[in-house]
């Protein structure tokens, strides 16, 4: 409509200056509308023209020109308007007038009778073609809405500008009991492996899961340590310093110990040393940088249980000893693989002395697996033997047996290992007797108390070494060799 409009003006604007003054001043007393005039009228002009042509044609004006009469509708013929006042159209001029009303045809004979705005506008319009591929009521906002052409498209929601709509995905975040049930078997996995990046790479899948409950980690993971070795404590030390601002971070590890020592009075039942464990995790967090010092002074005052006290002023007096922040890096003490052998040697020779002294078994059972060697065992049946042939001594031959039997019936000991230990005091029997002139009778006597304890079979004990030099029983006898008492 809009183009038919521009049309109009750029034909008529510059024409409406240029009519004669004469039908403008017409216009005006007849108040901008031309009278028409009748056919006698038109017949009694002057100046030679035919009434037919004037009829046909338009009017004549008194000069002689000929003025063409708009070709309006009146109002006794029009549709719109009502007629004048004495007048009544004709029935059948009514319904040509309708008809010609009705004409999709424009009347100023612009146009090419197509409908107006391409069969968009109006009441009843279908609308242009391709309107429908985008229907009004379909809101690409809706989460439900979907176009394969249109994943990225910027709605203009108005004034706020162009947005982008992007649909996340809802994750259900996990109880507690679910984070508990997902955690404890990926730590106890890695006490055995100790592989941190695996945890690290499980954790981080099922972080949106955990959600808020990331502080469970730590918490499970400290649980869990108590229960294993202080090998273990150090590992978990470890994975703490690894997960640390991928993971979890310093209020999760604060949490953590904020939960843990609420529990102390649960934990002591499992693990009577609790405190002392959860002190030194904090000291070696703090010395690890993953918690700030303040954490320990924030508690001050504000902790009223036996318990928690205990387990800060462990983990302050850690902190406040000379080179303090060194220490703490062998809190849990060096694991067994890594200790130097001397340094094990001389462990297992003085739990062999202690043991003497008191003839606890079980206290010499939980120093043998506190050391963490259990590949070195053979060196604990070495130096007992050793002490056994040195000592020649009734008392010492029946304490170092019971407890090489305890050890060996409680698989503390395996039979591979007592072979070895046997094994070496075998090889070493020449020095050992520049020592001890009868440590091949002591080795012999020994051997068969273990025997008959079941500790070692009879493989270890054909392999038991005799004296070197040929014994003969007299010089009359013929010159016989003195058999082994055993065989």
């Amino acid at each position: 409509m809009m183009e038919v409009e521009n049309r109009l003006s750029e034909r008529f604007d510059g024409l409406v200056d240029e009519l004669p003054d004469e039908l403008n001043e017409r216009r005006v007393q007849n108040n901008g509308v031309i009278p028409e005039e009748s056919d006698e009228e038109g017949e009694g002009m002057e100046g030679g023209v035919d009434g037919d042509e004037l009829k046909s044609d338009g009017l004549h004006h008194p000069r002689g020109r000929i003025i063409r009469k708009a070709k309006r509708p009146t109002k006794a013929t029009s549709f719109s308007e009502p007629s004048a006042p004495g007048v009544s159209p004709t029935q059948g001029l009514v319904n040509l007038n309708r008809a010609a009303k009705n004409l999709r045809r424009p009347r100023n004979s612009l146009g090419r009778g197509l409908p107006k705005k391409g069969g968009a506008g109006g009441k009843g319009t279908w609308g242009k073609l391709g309107d429908e591929m985008e229907l009004p009521w379909v809101d690409p906002r809706d989460p439900n809405y979907d176009s394969d052409r249109e994943e990225a498209a910027e709605v203009g929601p108005g004034v706020g500008g162009n947005k982008t709509i992007k649909l996340n995905t809802l994750v259900p975040e996990m109880s507690e009991e679910d984070v508990r049930k997902a955690v404890e078997p990926l730590m106890l996995e890695y006490f055995e492996n100790g592989e941190s990046e695996e945890v690290l790479f499980s954790l981080e899948e099922m972080l949106l899961n955990i959600g808020a409950r990331r502080w469970m980690v730590p918490a499970l993971a400290i649980e869990l340590s108590m229960d294993h070795k202080p090998s273990h404590r150090e590992m978990t030390s470890q994975l703490i310093s690894e997960l640390y601002q991928k993971v979890i971070s310093q209020r999760d590890i604060g949490k953590a110990f904020d939960f843990l020592m609420r529990q102390l009075s649960d934990l002591i039942l499992d693990t009577p040393d609790a405190p002392t464990i959860i002190g030194n995790f904090m000291a070696r967090c703090i010395a690890d940088d993953c918690i700030p010092p303040k954490f320990l002074n924030s508690y001050k005052g504000h902790v009223t249980e036996v318990e928690a006290v205990k387990a800060l002023c462990r983990a302050d007096t850690l902190l406040s000893m000379k080179h303090g922040l060194v220490r703490l890096d062998n809190v849990w003490g060096v694991g067994g693989g890594i200790r130097p052998v001397k340094y094990l040697v001389k462990k297992i020779v003085l739990l062999l002395k202690e043991y003497l002294c008191s003839c606890d078994v079980q206290e010499a059972t939980r120093c043998l697996k506190d050391l963490e060697v259990p590949h070195f065992h053979h060196e604990l049946v070495y130096e007992a033997v050793v002490m056994v042939i040195e000592s020649m001594h009734e008392k010492t031959d029946e304490a170092m047996c019971k407890l090489l039997q305890a050890l060996f019936r409680s698989f503390v000991i395996t039979i591979e290992q007592m072979r070895a230990g046997f094994q070496r005091v075998y090889d070493q029997m020449v020095d050992i007797s520049i020592d001890v002139p009868q440590a091949y009778s002591v080795l012999e006597r020994w051997v068969l108390r273990c025997r008959q304890a079941g500790i070692i079979n009879d493989d270890i004990v054909k392999k038991m070494p005799s004296r070197g030099r040929k014994r003969f029983v007299s010089e009359g006898d013929g010159g016989l060799i003195k058999d082994s008492s055993y065989w």
